[in-house]
């Protein structure tokens, strides 16, 4: 059940179409609207959930049992259960339970992990019967060694293991190999909710219990509320208690009861240290979190202990009021045996019989009347009108029985007043009845608060700056001349500041189209000498060599390598010429379309009917850029003829090459030992012309193109912009042709734009009268969202306000026309 009042019911569509208004304005759209949309979800949703949260042992389930009056939740000592419980509202006759059991697989995972935690093997596979009697033995005497179940943390877990076996063989018919069954109570024969919550109170059938649903009646669950049990934070199987650290980030989660061992501990453990950080970063439950110090019964008899509480309390929650200090033990279970009597031994007989049953027909005594001998004996809660004595002679059993004899409700009225378990439910139900739903519609009012004041803004600074512009044709004519010296600086410095822009990416080598060209033209080269020297004919080089001297019928090696280095150097030059060439026409042909594209480009045409010479003067630059790397290029491979500084120097390599080389070539006169020495030629050639080509295209000729492109550029740029501001008669003389259709069309948009600011503003104050009403109806009156009202275009003054009831009330009567399409969009006919 979801109580929303009728004023409110169309609350999702106004702030969906509030925050659409939002995202109409381009200025705004980057606005966060996490916020408002997480409140919104949580005022229009069908359900408000209550996580507890807390460590095992904290007493979760036994504050819900307290908090509804029932004992609907397995509570024990240890590590035993992971189970997720789901508690919502039904009426009476529709009480129910359903149950979802934990697949076989999941099953043997947790019994491997608390194996592995026991020191025990963790390879038991529980499908095997011998295998669980083994390890109930082995659990058996862990608890015995240790000197009972709740003696030490190892004794927990061995007891959280007997119950996972004890369970999966008791449950074997309800429990899938993968999957995890569900079950209504009907299908287990059970007549109520009563019946299907013992047996899913019961220790072993709570071990292999993944998640259950009770749908009970209680006032508490009405209005969508759903408590929720978790595991707890420090499981032994990491994934349970992941369980609870996504519950307490998702975004349907409204409200945590936050329950701390503090009380008990004296200090906060890593893992509640944690869940307090992850309750803060989830924005769907903000300040609606509940502490509760739990077993405060502790501090009691500890005055060490409840000096390091308050201290805890002081410094860190100082600031927070929902603090709750509470004996959840005592105050359930108090509760409970208002009702029993001296006949069934005030609950032993009833209530705990269970617990009092134990082996060899000896009575057990529960851990309530452990608790409850403790405070009647020792506590010193008891005002000076209980003389109660605790008698050594009786058992803890007997002295429980009599004690309740002897002094009946009264006793049991303070002990639940001294539990905190009141004041904590007092707390809850005042919240969930009076407080929770004003308190979120306030938190949604909050969030858009500013959303309003952003919209109110914009659409103020709109209408001011338009009421500002000239209504007349002449006016505005007038008003465009007077920007035309700023206008064309603007354009001059824009230009001027665009290449520069330019040419520094190029210099740093971050233009990535301009790095592409130049890598083609550093592997042009590379494959082109590899060319050259695969391809070189001795013998050509040669025959060149001998038609030179005529009279001559033979040529030295020096010969051959004289007109080698020529022709190489010739070749390497043609190609690094064609390159160049293609190089800078790529660079220039880019820069020219980024300039058309470009905002002052634009601008220019409409000042000016033409680009002012930008187009011309780029290719003018481009012509003598071109001549310029053309002529570096060609006396940089002019410098290949000579042959390197190191070629001939001793120790090195092509000097040892060029000795075997003419050591060949000397072996006759005419021209076939030159040929035969042709591979020693190539590589002596390869030895000199790498390095040379490599310096070249790696280092040298790259810096000479930037310098070449920045020394021609950048001047240019900056005399063009200077020359651009000169053009003002011409501007003039342009824009006088145009200004006066140009500015009819400037006034009839103006006037557009103030009619759709209008009736924006029509649309804004209709959705925020109707939020308005819906935040009056929760009592919300200081929490009015701000209407805009008053504006005229053309006058001074601060027109943005916020209406008065009576004002805001005429607003929600009269008829309000915004934009046709606008309403379309946005639905608002509903």
């Amino acid at each position: 059940m979801n109580i929303i009042p009728t004023q409110c019911q169309y609350l999702q569509n106004q702030v969906e179409n509030l925050l659409q208004l939002l995202h109409q304005e381009s200025t705004l759209r980057q606005q966060d609207t996490t916020a408002v949309r997480a409140s919104l979800n949580k005022v229009i949703s069908p359900k408000f959930e209550i996580v507890f949260a807390g460590a095992f042992s904290a007493g979760k389930s036994m504050l819900i049992n307290a908090l509804l009056g029932r004992e609907l939740l397995y509570s024990a000592e240890g590590h035993a259960t992971g189970t997720e419980c789901y508690i919502e509202y039904a009426e009476p006759e529709k009480e129910r339970v359903v149950l979802t059991f934990l697949s076989g697989a999941e099953i043997q995972e947790q019994v491997a992990i608390l194996r592995k935690e026991l020191g025990l093997d963790s390879n038991a596979n529980i499908q095997q019967p011998e295998v669980i009697q083994i390890i109930r033995e082995q659990c058996d005497a862990i608890i015995k060694n240790e000197g009972g179940e709740n003696k030490s943390e190892r004794a927990k877990q061995a007891k959280a293991l007997k119950l996972l076996v004890d369970g999966f063989e008791a449950n074997k018919e309800c429990i899938h190999s993968a999957e995890n069954a569900i079950y209504s109570m009907e299908q287990f024969n059970f007549s109520n909710l009563k019946e299907a919550a013992s047996y899913a109170r019961r220790g072993m059938n709570s071990a292999v219990l993944k998640r259950v649903e009770y749908y009970c009646h209680h006032p508490l669950l009405e209005d969508g509320n759903v408590i929720i049990d978790t595991p707890g934070i420090d499981a032994p199987v990491e994934k349970d208690a992941q369980i609870t650290y996504d519950k307490i980030e998702h975004p349907e989660t409204s409200a945590v009861v936050c329950v701390l061992k503090a009380a008990a501990a004296g200090d906060m453990t890593t893992e509640e240290t944690e869940l307090l950080e992850k309750m803060r970063e989830n924005p769907g439950i903000r300040d609606r979190v509940f502490y509760v110090f739990n077993r405060i019964d502790e501090t009691w008899y500890n005055s060490q202990l409840r000096q390091r509480l308050e201290s805890l309390i002081i410094s860190d929650f100082r600031d927070t009021e929902r603090i709750y200090k509470t004996s959840g033990l005592l105050g359930f279970y108090g509760s409970l045996i208002k009702e029993a009597s001296a006949g069934d031994r005030f609950g032993l007989d009833t209530i705990f019989a269970n617990s009092v049953k134990g082996l060899d027909e000896e009575e057990e005594t529960p851990q309530f009347v452990y608790a409850f001998n403790n405070y009647c004996g020792t506590s010193r809660k008891l005002p000076s009108n209980f003389p109660v004595s605790i008698h050594g002679f009786e058992s803890p059993n007997e002295n429980y029985v009599r004690i309740l004899g002897e002094w009946g409700k009264p006793l049991i009225e303070q002990l639940i007043k001294d539990s905190g378990i009141e004041e904590f439910r007092d707390g809850i139900t005042r919240y969930l009845k009076e407080e929770k739903r004003p308190q979120l519609f306030a938190n949604l009012a909050d969030d858009l608060q500013n959303i309003c004041i952003q919209l109110q803004k914009n659409y103020l600074a709109t209408q001011q700056n338009l009421a500002s512009q000239p209504q007349e044709i002449e006016a505005m004519k007038i008003q465009e001349l007077s920007l035309l010296n700023s206008q064309l600086q603007e354009v001059g410095e824009g230009f001027n500041q665009h290449i520069s822009e330019e040419v520094n990416l190029l210099v740093t080598n971050k233009c990535d189209a301009f790095e592409a060209d130049f890598n083609q033209l550093q592997s042009r080269m590379i494959r082109r000498l590899d060319e050259l020297l695969d391809t070189f004919s001795v013998e050509a080089a040669y025959s060149r060599a001998t038609i030179n001297h005529p009279r001559n019928a033979t040529a030295p090696l020096l010969a051959v390598l004289v007109e080698a280095l020529y022709y190489l150097a010739n070749q390497l030059e043609d190609i690094l010429v064609d390159s160049t060439e293609s190089v800078v026409s790529g660079f220039f042909q880019r820069l020219i379309d980024r300039v058309r594209k470009s905002e002052y480009y634009r601008q220019l045409y409409r000042l000016l009917g033409n680009d002012g010479g930008i187009e011309q003067h780029l290719k003018e630059v481009k012509k003598v850029v071109t001549t310029a790397l053309i002529s570096a290029a060609r006396i940089e491979c002019d410098r290949f003829v000579r042959e390197s500084p190191r070629f001939y120097d001793e120790g090195t390599f092509s000097i040892y090459q060029f000795r075997q080389t003419l050591l060949q070539t000397s072996q006759s006169f005419d021209c076939s030992s030159m040929v035969e020495a042709e591979p020693s030629i190539r590589q002596l050639l390869k030895l000199d012309f790498e390095p040379k080509v490599s310096r070249t295209i790696r280092q040298t000729f790259r810096q000479t193109l930037n310098q070449t492109l920045k020394t021609h550029l950048l001047p240019m740029a900056e005399k063009q912009g200077e020359d651009i501001m000169q053009q003002y008669n011409q501007a003039r003389e342009y824009l006088e042709k145009s200004l006066e259709t140009e500015a009819a069309e400037k006034i009839q948009r103006n006037l557009r734009l103030q009619s759709e600011v209008e009736e924006k503003i029509g649309v804004y104050n209709q959705l925020v009268s109707s939020i308005n009403s819906c935040l009056r109806t929760m009592l919300l009156n200081e929490r009015q969202l701000p209407i805009i009202y008053g504006f005229n275009f053309g006058k001074n003054g601060d027109d943005l306000d916020v209406v008065s009831d009576e004002n805001e009330k005429l607003l929600e009567s009269e008829e309000v026309s915004p934009l046709d399409d606008l309403r379309q969009q946005m639905n608002l006919n509903s």
